[in-house]
């Protein structure tokens, strides 16, 4: 099943904190502010979406992704690929 093999483990996301790097930031999203940012799990890369409950001393998980190399440069962190 495609939806499986697309999981992120909530223990990945975590265990991968120290590697995080800011993508884009989007303090005008709709509900909250919310930050992409590339996390890095061994020789993987990941998106983690986060959206920033200020008031609420809160951070949630918007969505996880792994990020496809047609759609991002070799960085991970810059979208578009040169031709």
């Amino acid at each position: 099943m495609r939806l499986a093999s697309r999981f992120i483990p909530r223990e990945t996301i975590l265990a991968s904190v120290d590697t995080y790097e800011l993508v884009e930031a989007y303090p005008d999203d709709k509900h909250l502010p919310s930050y992409l940012l590339l996390a890095r799990h061994g020789s993987e890369a990941l998106h983690v979406l986060f959206a920033a409950d200020i008031e609420g001393d809160n951070v949630r998980v918007v969505t996880s992704y792994r990020p496809d190399p047609r759609e991002w440069q070799p960085d991970m962190k810059t979208r578009g690929r040169k031709p």
